[in-house]
């Protein structure tokens, strides 16, 4: 063993008690050596090692710290990462952690002394250990909060609500690393009449969100002045609703710029046109700016921006149940916004009625780039108010589709649609079209052309279901798409229990925020994972963890029915063995985490939280899409 030999001159100085100054001695000189051996290392993981090595010194209480200093780059000092040993004795025993996997180290001993230069042993190199699946995942906690919320629901509870409590989000990933959500005013048991409107939560993770409070105090100052501005210039009797009656929806958030957000809500008025037997009121479009939302009350109100808008001028008295004669062609609510990759600032609305408007407006105000003409006229006469991008049937204005969310994502070079489709307690489902124009046209995944001809969009991308062990969920759309910036998309929705779940009063009225993750297919189209976002590692997949029994589901369309699962096992000579099908066979893309079925089918995979689990633990989700079909799967555990 070698030892390496450091001498240090003490100077001992006597200081007189009380005094401004001191008068130096002739110092006393010691020499004290110091030894240290070259380390060992030992218990080498994934994370961590163990280093020993022993120091030898004449003079133990001159020594001020001991330990190891250690780098990925060789010849480390006390400047680089150091772990000390705060116990007596010259016995170093030290346990170094929070090591990256399959990274090589250079570790030393050292120890210092006052005065002194540190000391240091022999150079040592250990590399630790590749990253093991599973121990990372065996570390995983899953989220504990309950689907069934019902015993916090009250507003009194609010700091427990999590995602319990939502409705329609909108979510923006701040400056300050937050994601901050926003949402219709709508809750169990209307809990959110307390607060204000436009409800804000943030999270740093996806998975545990605190609740901040109501962006909106009050109904804004502007909108029965305009309602009224409209209804005379209509030659209709002024009105004055109670402020309880208005409703306030679906609200839109984006960050424009740094140091500036720009939230977009509907507010929807009550009342009917022209009396008893004629068709509703109209809705608003407002904008609100705030420069950093973590001040969730500076919000500031930058008023009217858009309202519906009729093609049949005057002719107003269109009976309330005559759906498909609609007064409006467009209806303003439901507002997405989106900055172009050229730059250009759009707002893109609308809700059952003629379909889904897209508008320019001004990058600097928000507003619309050009002066809007009176809201009622002849089809040219409203041409300014937007331009169809989808619509699901022509020339009916029943549409039961709604609350549109338009992205980019660069990586594909396409514009996405989102739609919801049908009622929104049990049959809502989430549909996607793409466009590599903002204007369109927008084609479904089976080529229908949905802004010239009109159709039913595909894929589906979210519907009712159920795996075992579950009550499953319903009502899943009006969906927010969002990413973090690193390539990562993420689908955000309520999810609703089904109706009539025994022990839980109006279970349908049960609407959790659902996060889940987006991954996208070779052909460039986005499918959302199964089960909910959890955080779960996201280690590679192996191919042995394919084989075994899944919860397969058929997602494919059934109005208002939840489809639920049966059993598929994949088999390690990559057959499919068991269930619908049958006898197809498999190949697995592990660089980019697919399986292809031999029936044409591909489906993207995930590591998810297995939420129907008790304990709830972790598993592995597939999603795919066929032309007219979409497919969900869970594994067995």
């Amino acid at each position: 063993m070698k030892f390496f030999k450091w001498t240090l001159l003490l100077f001992s100085y006597s200081v007189l008690s009380g005094a401004c100054s001191s008068e130096s001695n002739e110092p006393d000189i010691d020499e004290t050596t110091i030894s240290i051996s070259a380390p060992s290392v030992s218990n080498v993981t994934e994370d961590r090692a163990t280093i020993i090595a022993t120091i030898t010194t004449n003079t133990p209480s001159a020594i001020l710290k001991k330990g190891i200093c250690y780098d990925t780059q060789s010849n480390p000092t006390i400047s680089n990462r150091t772990i000390e040993m705060s116990s007596a004795g010259l016995s170093l025993n030290l346990t170094i952690t929070e090591l990256e996997p399959e990274t090589k180290y250079y570790a030393k001993a050292f120890a210092t002394v006052a005065n002194g230069n540190p000391v240091y042993s022999t150079e040592i190199s250990f590399t630790t250990a590749a990253r093991s699946i599973t121990s990372e995942l065996d570390k995983y906690i899953a989220p504990s909060y309950p689907d069934d919320y019902t015993s916090i629901a009250d507003w009194s509870n609010r700091s427990q609500w999590n995602l319990a409590n939502v409705h329609d989000p909108s979510i923006v990933l701040a400056e300050d690393g937050y994601y901050y959500m926003y949402q219709t005013d709508a809750s169990y048991g209307n809990a959110h009449e307390y607060g204000g409107h436009f409800h804000c939560r943030r999270s740093k993770d996806l998975v545990n969100w605190e609740y901040m409070g109501g962006t909106m105090n009050s109904l804004p100052g502007w909108v029965i002045p305009k309602l009224n501005e409209i209804r005379k210039a209509m030659g209709l009797n002024e009105v004055q609703p109670a402020i309880n009656t208005f409703g306030y929806w679906a609200p839109c958030v984006r960050k424009v710029r740094n140091g500036l957000y720009r939230m977009y809500y509907s507010i929807v008025c009550p009342g009917l046109l022209n009396g008893e037997n004629t068709w509703g009121e109209r809705a608003f479009i407002g904008m609100m700016e705030n420069t950093d939302p973590a001040n969730n009350g500076g919000w500031e109100d930058k008023g009217y921006v858009i309202t519906n808008a009729s093609d049949k001028e005057l002719n107003f008295n269109v009976k309330p149940d005559d759906w498909t004669n609609c007064y409006y062609k467009w209806n303003a609510i439901d507002p997405s916004y989106i900055i172009d990759k050229d730059g250009k600032h759009y707002l893109v609305y609308g809700s059952w009625h003629s379909g889904i408007a897209a508008l320019e407006v001004d990058a600097a105000t928000g507003k619309p780039l050009n002066t809007l003409p009176k809201p009622w006229g002849t089809e040219e006469d409203i041409a300014p108010y937007g331009q169809l991008l989808v619509t699901r049937q022509i020339g009916n204005r029943w549409q039961a589709s709604e609350g549109p969310e338009i992205i980019y994502n660069p990586n594909t070079g396409y514009y996405y649609l989102f739609m919801a489709y049908d009622a929104l307690d049990v049959p809502y489902n989430t549909r996607v079209c793409r466009s590599q124009s903002i204007l369109g046209p927008y084609l479904g995944i089976d080529g229908t052309d949905l802004t010239r001809f009109g159709g039913e969009m595909l894929p589906i991308v979210t519907h009712p279901y159920k795996f075992s062990n579950s009550n499953g969920w319903v009502g899943i759309a009006h969906c927010a798409i969002f990413d973090d910036g690193n390539g990562n998309w993420y689908y955000a929705s309520q999810g609703r229990l089904p109706k009539d779940i025994p022990g839980i009063n109006a279970s349908n009225a049960v609407m959790m925020g659902h996060v889940r993750s987006i991954k996208w297919t070779s052909t460039g189209w986005p499918v959302v994972m199964p089960e909910r976002y959890g955080a779960v590692p996201q280690l590679p997949i192996t191919e042995d963890e394919l084989t075994g029994s899944w919860e397969h589901i058929d997602l494919s369309y059934s109005y208002g029915k939840q489809k639920t699962s049966n059993t598929m096992t994949l088999s390690a000579d990559h057959k499919v063995t068991d269930g619908s099908w049958k006898g197809a066979t498999w190949n697995y893309d592990a660089d980019n985490q697919r399986i292809t079925f031999s029936n044409g089918v591909e489906v993207c995979l995930q590591r998810e939280v297995d939420w129907e689990a008790s304990p709830r633990t972790h598993t592995i989700v597939y999603a795919g899409y066929t032309n007219s079909k979409t497919y969900w799967g869970k594994k067995k555990k």
